[in-house]
């Protein structure tokens, strides 16, 4: 029997991308997957267009408020019986093979948590999207290879630090162990960096990101550095807040002291950036204050849990990105095996 799959998919005024998203799941040749949606209290034409397929959706949600990405994805992914969670944007398109080799990857590396594949910039086929993240010693998280032609430089299946939230597979078995509480994607980061917190979690249990380069899809993606005076001021706020939030919960103090220059120059530059201009993402200050209990119970968790040495982590901090040769890997060993 093939492995069960959820899609789950986050909708936010998505009319102009969902509909060619939905196409390219009718085309999958992988077929045991179930689709849900959860839609943000959307103002556009998104709820019309999730109405009209439902002979296609398992499950909608329509909510009253904008919950955010991570506590919608963790409703829908806590209410699924599956063994993989693709977690998709609406405005990414996946040509008809994605789900069936990036599925096959895992399927055959059972020591991997998740996996990324290739995705392009839509519409340009040619500059690539991402093939997974990857953190600076100044924890800038980025996408490998973003704005690059794509020569085949990223040909070659491989371990990366971790996946893109625009289209990230994730192992149940994973999921479940990395999650607090009721929540695989921390609530408190609401959205952004969300994908960074996860894919660090995951790499303190043990668990694997796999690049798959034969998944491919299209993203069209909005939130870049080059275009932060563009973005809408509620994802620069909590971009902002989230930066630092991610280092409470996941850095040890060893990496802290190693790159403590760039880590507080970068730091340094941000805090001054937004109280001189960006005053709109000021309150991400007592929000961060507000998450910081739930952030350091969550730390010292990991830190009780962990299987990897500080070490091996740091190893993954360059500013080219870092990836690693495949090798047959069983699963991480449970606590106390």
């Amino acid at each position: 029997m093939s492995a069960r799959v959820l899609i789950s998919i986050v909708t936010y005024n998505s009319a102009r991308h969902i509909e060619a998203c939905f196409q390219s799941l009718r085309e999958q040749a992988y077929e045991n997957f179930r689709i849900s949606v959860w839609d943000n209290a959307s103002v556009d034409e998104t709820r019309s267009i999730l109405e009209s397929r439902r002979d296609l959706i398992g499950s909608i949600h329509f909510s009253d408020r904008n919950a955010g990405f991570c506590e919608a994805h963790n409703r829908m992914i806590e209410s699924a019986e599956c063994d993989y969670v693709l977690v998709l944007n609406p405005d990414v398109r996946l040509t008809p093979l994605f789900l069936e080799k990036i599925i096959g990857g895992m399927e055959r590396d059972p020591g991997a948590g998740s996996a990324t594949g290739k995705l392009y910039r839509h519409p340009d086929g040619r500059i690539l999207d991402t093939t997974g993240i990857y953190f600076t010693p100044s924890q800038r998280h980025l996408d490998r290879g973003s704005n690059e032609i794509d020569t085949g430089q990223y040909d070659k299946a491989e371990y990366v630090f971790g996946a893109s939230g625009a289209a990230a597979l994730y192992r149940r078995e994973m999921l479940e162990e990395v999650r607090d509480g009721n929540e695989f994607f921390d609530e408190s980061f609401f959205a952004y960096r969300e994908d960074a917190d996860l894919a660090w979690r995951a790499q303190w249990m043990g668990w694997r990101c796999l690049y798959v380069p034969e998944a491919i899809g299209y993203h069209e993606r909005r939130v870049l550095p080059e275009n932060r005076f563009r973005l809408p001021d509620p994802v620069n706020m909590h971009s902002f807040k989230n930066r630092f939030l991610l280092r409470i919960k996941n850095m040890d103090a060893g990496t802290y002291v190693r790159f403590i220059v760039p880590i507080t120059l970068r730091d340094a530059a941000a805090l001054l950036y937004v109280v001189l201009r960006e005053w709109s993402s000021l309150p991400a200050i007592p929000r961060l204050i507000a998450a910081f209990p739930r952030a350091w119970a969550s730390r010292k968790s990991i830190r009780s849990r962990r299987r990897i040495s500080p070490r091996e982590i740091r190893s993954w901090f360059s500013y080219k990105p870092v990836a690693r040769e495949i090798r047959s890997q069983a699963p991480p060993a449970k606590p106390g095996a």
